[in-house]
């Protein structure tokens, strides 16, 4: 290993600059996650005391072991949707440790609106599973929810990214003998009565805890009968009659306490084995990241300075250094896991890509985990390019990071847009957990060159028809809404929102973020049996 030399000046203009912006931004982030996570109305928290019930952050404190990381998912979903109230898009989810065992954890807050689902919330569920699939994680539901919110049913009920598909994975989850452990802590109704039906075991509280198909007022209303909740799906029924429900609470700390002795009881698995080394600090503080980072988007920096600050000792052995130099590849350690590192340095060449390529192909086969920085403005572009053969080469990259089956892991520190989103393995190629940072910012292209796209072919369209170009006033008309909605809909929160990434994290965090993301994903076999690669075209 070659320890990186920082050339970093903390006394510039540059750098206080760029550290004051980043600052800000992360003071943001902490000012929005903290009203997500404790932002309440009164009354809803009145009706929490008077049903003796533990708040969704109460409930996590004393399920998960004491002083142990509780690595959180999603935090800002469906953040400034809906009526702007739905936090969290209604539930707390992430990865936390039980009896010294990780364990993916999806808990309904029924203080946002009685903890019913919204269409953000779905997804949320779904994300969940998928990452409790992909790295065979046990997972624990902590339901408390008043089931869909009808009037955006169609948008949570029929399709394949829907409702029911909460259900089919939990299926396939328990075919892939990953356990499931539900406590029924308030409501569970409608759809969502399937969830603790399709678990290996069931913890009911009584008097709050009520499963059922269809509530008292669906009742009424379908057959005339009047049934309490209690009388109709509580713990005495589905504990002692139905056989839906396996333990009984008395209240929320018993049940928690008996999940937690359900997860004790689970049959020890050992994590996969990588070549680990001591853990070393970084021979850099991880929060001169803020004043690396360029407060524009437009301004270079080099990302071996990010990498100097999160990987052990500094060290780095640079792969191709004097070739596709747009493109950083080699291999590193974090808190002692080893990794394959990709950080942009510019677009992407054809050398880029092929380096790339290979660098993919060598981490895949050691077994070795890839970690992706991601801060591209696409690929190159040009007839001299494509003559080249940008467009093929570009294709090795995209296959080689779509069929590398090593645990992978993304965090967005800047731009990315068009296929070099795809290239640096976005949401579309199943990195296990993708991280974005404040100034992250996303889009098929940026939102002054899209706006210029769409002038250029209007002006075309009028040449060929023989009229005039456009008048700087109509320039306007077209540019100005376009780079208006680039700005919102490519903004990190609009991201976050919609549950493109799985949380913005501070950058001095990203390194504790990483080795917390590795070890999860070691849960699962490090990689897949089947071996080889598509067909790169020549």
């Amino acid at each position: 290993m070659a320890v990186i030399k920082s050339t970093v000046d903390t006394k510039s203009d540059a750098y206080r600059k760029n550290f004051e912006t980043m600052s800000e931004r992360v003071g943001l982030l902490k000012e929005r996650l903290s009203e997500a996570r404790e932002t309440r109305s009164e009354k809803a928290k009145s009706r929490l005391a008077e049903q003796n019930k533990l708040s969704v952050r109460e409930r996590l404190y004393q399920l998960l072991d004491r002083n142990t990381p509780f690595l959180e998912l999603g935090a800002l979903a469906a953040y400034g949707q809906y009526d702007g109230k739905v936090h969290g898009a209604g539930s707390v989810m992430g990865i936390g440790v039980i009896h010294g065992r990780e364990v993916m954890i999806h808990a309904n807050d029924p203080t946002i609106k009685g903890g019913t689902v919204y269409p953000m919330g779905v997804k949320k569920t779904l994300r969940c599973q998928a990452i409790a699939m992909e790295n065979r994680l046990p997972t624990v539901y902590l339901i408390d929810s008043g089931g869909a919110f009808l009037p955006l049913q169609s948008e949570i009920f029929p399709d394949i990214d829907d409702g029911g598909r909460v259900f089919y994975n939990q299926a396939m989850m328990s075919k892939m003998g990953i356990p499931q452990i539900t406590a029924v802590m308030g409501l569970c109704t409608a759809g969502a009565a399937y969830i603790p039906a399709m678990s290996d075991e069931v913890i009911h509280v009584k008097g709050t805890g009520a499963i059922f198909l269809g509530g008292p007022p669906l009742v009424k209303a379908a057959t005339g009968e009047v049934v309490s909740a209690e009388e109709l799906g509580g713990a005495d029924l589905h504990c002692r009659k139905s056989g839906v429900s396996d333990y009984q609470a008395e209240n929320d700390a018993q049940a928690l306490s008996m999940v937690r002795e359900s997860v004790r009881q689970l049959p020890r698995t050992k994590k996969h084995p990588l070549a680990m080394e001591a853990p070393k600090e970084p021979l850099y503080d991880p929060e001169e990241i803020y004043g690396i980072t360029s407060h524009a988007l437009k301004i270079p920096y080099d990302v071996r300075e990010i990498i100097a600050r999160l990987v052990d000792g500094s060290d780095f052995h640079e792969f191709k250094p004097l070739y596709g130099p747009t493109l950083v590849c080699g291999f590193a350690h974090i808190y002692g896991y080893p990794v394959g590192i990709l950080g942009n340095n510019g677009i992407l060449f054809s050398e880029s890509a092929l380096k790339a390529t290979q660098f993919i192909q060598l981490c895949d086969k050691r077994g070795i985990p890839l970690v992706f920085l991601q801060n591209i403005n696409g690929y190159i572009i040009g007839k001299a390019y494509e003559a080249q053969g940008i467009t093929k080469d570009g294709h090795k990259m995209v296959n080689a990071v779509a069929t590398a089956t090593v645990p992978k892991f993304t965090v967005m520190v800047g731009a990315s847009f068009g296929a070099g989103n795809y290239g640096m393995c976005g949401r579309a190629y199943s990195p296990r957990l993708l991280w974005s940072w404040p100034s992250h910012e996303i889009g098929v292209m940026g939102g002054e060159q899209a706006a210029g796209v769409l002038v250029t072919v209007k002006n075309d369209q009028l040449a060929r028809e023989g009229q005039p170009p456009l008048t700087d006033e109509m320039v306007d008309q077209i540019k100005v809404p376009v780079m208006e909605a680039a700005r919102k809909e490519g903004d990190a929160y609009y991201s976050t929102s919609h549950l493109w990434d799985d949380g913005i994290i501070d950058p001095k965090d990203t390194r504790t973020v990483l080795a917390l993301s590795i070890s999860a994903a070691l849960n699962a076999p490090l990689r897949d049996d089947k071996e080889g690669y598509g067909v790169f075209r020549m």
